[in-house]
């Protein structure tokens, strides 16, 4: 049933994202959305850079050969003769061949003989090594200004032979570079995106679906569970963990209400038999010595009212794993033989066959105080519901590398669909109601097992009943 304060609070959101106008505006704020805008960001400067280390590599290689073939085509020009010369240079200008953009031949003085360049740059080098250097040539209208690649060689009659080529490839391998760039990077980019709206929407939808089953769940429909999609992904491992912590928040709520009923049933006795008897001691007593027995037994009522809320207090206070941090390396063949000694004139009173069997077992983390109150209050409940004649064991072993201890009686046992409702609160089973207690031995038992990590099982003796303590040893101390 939906809780009836919760109108009240209708505003809140358990979402990642609060009502926005536009539902677009919860798409591009997601987690997923950015971390893929990152990652494009990242893509898109590691694509930048390798583009620009490809196009660093490429254009020092073709810088090179350029370098080599100058070099090599100016000594080969060199070679010929003194009287040829000038026309060679004039005819591979008129014919642009051998991939020359520039060249010309200059007397000692630097007087243009012939080629294609309207000065000897003094900038120029004659060692016949490439250079980069910027050129001046006769254009149609004006002159042209190039950076070029230049070789100059000092001939053996004082002239000078000037060979050059433009950049223009290099420039041009830079277009392409970036054409290509622009080509691959930005679609790429845009998938990226695309993708990153995609998997947004899908998160969007799963997160709603959270969204809407914890509003449900705060208005009261405590049933309700987050969505799996069967999947194994994170959002279906989350959704399992929180679904896991809702069970559990609903146990605990269920055995909270039973709880509380229990305690109220449970105190309303005592305390109303204190009321009438203090009552009656007021208006009957007529001597001193009848209102203090009256008086007496008010007191033993209000010591049990007081037996109960102290255990509670102490059942949740092992539950809340106050103790913990002070557990140490315990023996338990010590507390064992400790508990068997405590309650074997208690055995013989009863007149119950009282056996203890113990071996040499690991030591175990642990508080030891509380331990010996989880035996004791095992033994005890043995003692309690075994009739008189019968027999109790209290057993500690080792098994499959796991110390066992085993308190096992042949009383009237406990039915197989009890054995998870013995261990709640003041549960009292319809065999028990008439012997004396209040229902939280058996809770105290489990508060400290689950404190140590203790497998705790409830089994049949045939007749009677086995509980069963299994835990793991401390293997530093053992070792």
């Amino acid at each position: 049933m939906p809780l009836p304060w919760l109108g009240q609070t209708r505003w809140l959101r358990f979402g990642l994202y609060p009502d926005f106008k536009k539902a677009g505006l919860e798409l591009f704020r997601t987690t997923t959305f950015r971390l893929t805008a990152h990652f494009a960001a990242a893509f898109a400067f590691l694509a930048l850079f390798l583009f620009a280390f490809i196009y660093w590599q490429t254009a020092g290689v073709e810088t090179r050969r350029m370098e080599y073939e100058l070099e090599h085509d100016a000594a080969a020009i060199a070679l010929e003769s003194k009287s040829d010369l000038s026309e060679v240079v004039r005819l591979a200008v008129a014919s642009r061949s051998h991939r020359i953009d520039y060249l010309a031949l200059f007397s000692a003085n630097g007087t243009l003989i012939s080629g294609n360049l309207d000065r000897l740059s003094r900038d120029l080098p004659a060692d016949g090594v490439a250079h980069r250097i910027e050129a001046t040539s006769p254009g149609e209208d004006n002159l042209r200004h190039d950076v070029v690649l230049m070789v100059c060689r000092l001939l053996v009659d004082g002239r000078f032979l000037v060979i050059g080529r433009s950049l223009d490839s290099v420039d041009n391998l830079r277009s392409v570079v970036l054409h290509a760039l622009g080509l691959g990077l930005a679609p790429a980019v845009l998938l990226a995106l695309a993708a990153g709206v995609a998997l947004s929407r899908q998160a969007l939808e799963q997160v709603k679906a959270v969204r809407l089953t914890a509003e449900r769940i705060v208005q009261g429909h405590l049933s309700e569970r987050l969505p799996s999609r069967g999947r194994g992904d994170e959002f279906d491992r989350l959704a399992d963990s929180m679904n896991y912590m809702l069970d559990e928040i609903e146990r605990l709520l269920e055995e909270t209400k039973n709880v509380t009923d229990n305690i109220a049933h449970d105190l309303r006795t005592p305390l109303t038999r204190v009321r009438s008897r203090l009552e009656r001691a007021r208006q009957t007593a007529q001597t001193h010595a009848e209102l203090q027995e009256m008086v007496d037994r008010a007191i033993v009522a209000l010591d049990q009212t007081l037996r109960i809320i102290t255990a509670l207090l102490r059942i949740g206070q092992i539950e809340r794993g106050v103790r913990r941090p002070s557990f140490q390396a315990v023996d338990l063949q010590t507390v064992v033989g400790e508990i068997g000694d405590l309650f074997e004139p208690v055995a013989e009173e009863k007149e119950i066959e009282f056996t203890v069997r113990t071996e040499k077992v690991s030591l175990i983390p642990g508080d030891r105080d509380l331990l010996s109150e989880l035996l004791a209050n095992l033994v005890e409940n043995a003692l309690k519901f075994t009739p008189c004649g019968g027999r109790v064991r209290l057993t500690l072993e080792t098994e499959a590398g796991s110390v066992a201890v085993r308190v096992i009686d042949n009383g009237p046992g406990i039915a197989p669909e009890e054995r998870e409702a013995v261990l709640r609160r003041f549960y009292r089973s319809d065999k028990s109601r008439h012997i004396e207690g209040c229902g939280l031995g058996l809770s105290l038992v489990e508060a400290i097992a689950k404190l140590h990590a203790f497998r705790l099982h409830i089994g049949d003796a045939q007749p009677g009943c086995i509980f069963s303590l299994i835990c793991m040893p401390e293997r530093s101390q053992d070792s």
